[in-house]
């Protein structure tokens, strides 16, 4: 019988997707007991993982592991580098999020957009005159840049589409002829892309290459009144930077979903930021959502014991596949 390990607690449904299978044995285990991790993983299969780290020790800890399947579609809490060592396979959740972090993200810009809070804090507190402060704009005709254009970033587009904003997008990976189909403008150089945005979103997982992309230097470079939004993952912004350019004005706000550290510590500057709408990383936890990250990375563990896994849900096929032909 293979062992699968599943890290916290996830939807049922997800759980009876693994139970109905006569040939698999599932164990949860509390993902902030680090000796109990080590001790469940050691004859694993599969390990379905939320939020836990899921670090080279573990995985050394587990000879028999076959997957790794992450509830969801970030990954920065998995040695990725170890699993490619062995060829283990890291499958995400790719469709599980989307809408809610896609929705999630045009809320926060809409918020924004239309100074929703400051105008709520004065009707509260008898203010009523505020209304001829024009705080608030419109969307139609700005210009949105979505830096990564994955399936997440994707959505949002198909949501600024229907509010008549024009799209840039900055994403390496995608051909522009795709783009120009969709209905959006490529934009090569970031930092041009930046200075041009009315509005830029983020959509991009927290890699070595992505960490602090919106530094002080490029915040420098932000139209003045711009927005900006980071649902995708904390690191991505230079947090302190950040609240220095929201105390100096030089950007109109900010929608922070995500943070370096989880949750933010006390003394983090953005806490007490002006002109910034801060969430608890819960753009892609809906009722709707959790039950198809559940189900999905259930399914992915199933998918890769059967043999029968969609590549395209598989973060590190390139290293998989070299690990077979050697």
């Amino acid at each position: 019988m293979l062992e699968v390990v599943v890290v916290g607690r996830i939807k049922p449904e997800g759980m009876a997707i693994l139970e109905a299978r006569s040939d698999i044995g599932v164990r949860v285990v509390d993902g902030d007991d680090p000796a109990a991790l080590l001790e469940a993983v050691a004859t694993a299969a599969a390990i379905l993982v939320r939020t836990t780290r899921i670090g080279a020790d573990v995985i050394a800890a587990a000879p028999r592991l076959r997957v790794v399947s992450r509830h969801g579609v970030g990954y920065d809490n998995v040695d990725v580098a170890a699993l490619n060592a062995r060829g283990i396979p890291l499958a995400i959740a790719a469709d599980a999020n989307r809408i809610s972090v896609a929705e999630h993200t045009f809320a926060m810009l809409l918020t924004l957009a239309k100074a929703a809070l400051p105008h709520d804090a004065a009707v509260r507190a008898g203010n009523w005159v505020i209304r001829n402060e024009l705080l608030a704009f419109e969307v139609f005709g700005k210009r949105l840049l979505l830096v990564g254009f994955g399936r997440i970033g994707r959505e949002v587009a198909s949501r600024a589409r229907a509010f008549g904003m024009e799209i840039a997008v900055h994403d390496p990976y995608v051909d522009p002829a795709a783009l120009a189909d969709l209905g959006c403008l490529a934009a090569p150089s970031l930092d041009a892309a930046i200075a041009e945005a009315d509005m830029i979103s983020l959509h991009l997982p927290l890699t070595a290459a992505t960490r602090h992309v919106i530094d002080a230097r490029r915040l420098g470079l932000v139209k003045p009144g711009a927005l900006l939004v980071n649902t995708a993952r904390g690191g991505l912004i230079d947090e302190q930077a950040l609240a220095r350019a929201l105390a100096a004005g030089s950007l109109r706000g900010a929608g922070i979903d995500v943070f370096a550290d989880e949750p933010p510590r006390p003394d983090n500057p953005l806490l007490t930021a002006p002109n910034v709408l801060l969430s608890p990383h819960n753009a892609g936890v809906t009722e709707e959502s959790m039950v198809r990250m559940a189900t999905e990375a259930a399914q992915n563990v199933l998918d890769v014991l059967d043999g029968t896994l969609d590549p395209g849900v598989i973060v590190n096929l390139d290293a998989v596949q070299q690990q077979v032909q050697r």
